[in-house]
């Protein structure tokens, strides 16, 4: 029997993709990658922002079709939009057979039974549970790092998100679970674990009384095999001694946080439902560059939300300015039913949304441009994830550099590498947000 998986999202929904892939492979079921083939496609789903949504929906009526034109016998919907929207999917979507909630991906096998038997079925567990699986994980991300989802849920309650209505209160994952799944991802071959969470900085503080994130890193650093460990996901009002502490002593831990902040603006961040001002923010930021100062920070901001005055606008670009944030992402708000924010009044034009967020994306090209130049004479140490066709290159990244998110370096050898191999690199040039270096 095939299988064809698409996840789509963000990472937390690409681990439930391969916990889900796992327990089919478990079973017998052949994975494979083309539509026209499949007898059960599984679509993961995502329903964050408008695009995602849309996204998800153009896919599963894109999947629809292979009812009518290949061997398809069943259509699984699965994640975020599945939770948010199931009733509305079996009801305008018939080619559908099984929808399953966000805390039910542990039922994927008998969903599908249920689906090859002739039965349309909703899957939607208490969304406040954890899922249990004992089977390993199918790691689809080319077996040299993974991501490690500690936590599920969110109590932060941020006036734009849906996330807590789909994904349910904050839950973190047992220590001794992460601890197992870790070292299985090693003894495949992980060498890189991407810590994520919806929120990962405030990991174990409902079932161990107090935040633990620097424990479970002390245990993770202890796994042999295992050489980078990288922290997404960290809200800057959690960041607290014992993570910066951690973060200096161990080794294996990259000096590279993420920190969405959103904004700049304190009536803003107050109207976002944020838990910061902006003079936090900036204390925060200098702390952490003072602790760790080869720290690379990451953030994310919204621009255009309900409200916001050109006056507050400029004081995100001068904040932007100041900051120099080594890796920076820019959204235009996305109203999002059934969240506060929607309601509120003053909504921006889509046009004055899309300039503003021009305007910041222009500034931190020459931001991210300057911080690349001066990483030329550098020696770093790189993680191949590939060869270039037809060259004798290969791209990799450094500590510096989340997969899929940030950028790469390019590497001049004609050495033979193989993806996942550490090596050191001397850096020669930048071009844009990439850089290119020779082997030392």
């Amino acid at each position: 029997m095939n299988i064809l998986f698409i996840s789509l999202g963000c990472d937390k929904n690409l681990v439930d993709s391969e916990v889900m892939l796992g327990l089919l492979d478990s079973r017998g079921y052949q994975i494979v990658d083309d539509e026209t083939i499949a007898d059960v496609i599984v679509v993961n789903t995502c329903c964050f922002i408008h695009d995602a949504k849309e996204e998800s929906i153009q896919t599963i009526l894109e999947m629809a079709e292979y009812k009518k034109t290949g061997r398809l016998k069943a259509l699984v919907v699965t994640g975020c939009l599945a939770q948010r929207y199931q009733q509305e999917i079996i009801d305008e979507i018939p080619e559908v057979d099984a929808v399953l909630g966000t805390a039910s991906y542990d039922k994927i096998a008998e969903a599908i039974d249920e689906a090859l038997d002739g039965h349309t079925e909703m899957y939607l567990e208490d969304i406040d549970r954890l899922p249990q699986v004992s089977s390993k994980r199918l790691v689809t991300t080319g077996g040299h790092y993974a991501y490690l989802k500690i936590a599920e849920g969110c109590d932060k309650h941020c006036t734009y998100c849906i996330i807590p209505k789909v994904r349910g209160n904050y839950r973190s994952v047992p220590m001794e679970q992460l601890l197992k799944e870790a070292k299985e991802l090693a003894e495949g071959g992980v060498k890189e674990l991407i810590l994520v969470a919806q929120e990962t900085t405030v990991y174990g503080q409902d079932i161990y009384g107090e935040k633990s994130l620097h424990r479970l890193l002390r245990e993770l650093c202890k796994i042999d095999g295992i050489q980078w460990i990288r922290l997404l996901y960290c809200y800057p009002e959690e960041i607290d001694a014992n993570l910066i502490r951690v973060m200096k002593e161990e080794p294996k831990i990259c000096h590279y946080l993420d920190l969405p902040i959103q904004h700049a603006s304190d009536a803003i961040l107050k109207k976002m439902g944020r838990r910061t001002s902006k003079a936090q923010l900036v204390d925060t930021i200098r702390t952490l560059r003072e602790e760790i100062p080869d720290i690379t920070l990451r953030t994310t901001l919204i621009t255009g939300f309900p409200g916001e005055t050109e006056e507050q606008h400029q004081e995100l670009v001068e904040f932007v300015d100041e900051m120099e944030f080594d890796r920076l992402g820019v959204f235009t708000y996305s109203p999002e039913e059934n969240t506060p924010a929607a309601e509120m009044p003053d909504q921006i034009p889509e046009e004055v949304k899309e300039d503003r967020q021009a305007e910041l994306m222009e500034l931190q090209q020459e931001i991210a441009f300057d911080l690349a130049e001066d990483m030329i004479d550098r020696e770093v140490l790189v993680m191949i994830e590939g060869k270039v066709a037809d060259e004798n290159a290969y791209v990799g990244r450094t500590y510096r550099d989340a997969p899929n998110v940030d950028g790469l370096i390019f590497i001049n050898t004609d050495e033979e590498l193989m993806s996942g191999d550490f090596a050191k690199v001397k850096v020669t040039g930048a071009m844009e947000y990439d850089l290119i270096g020779e082997l030392m």
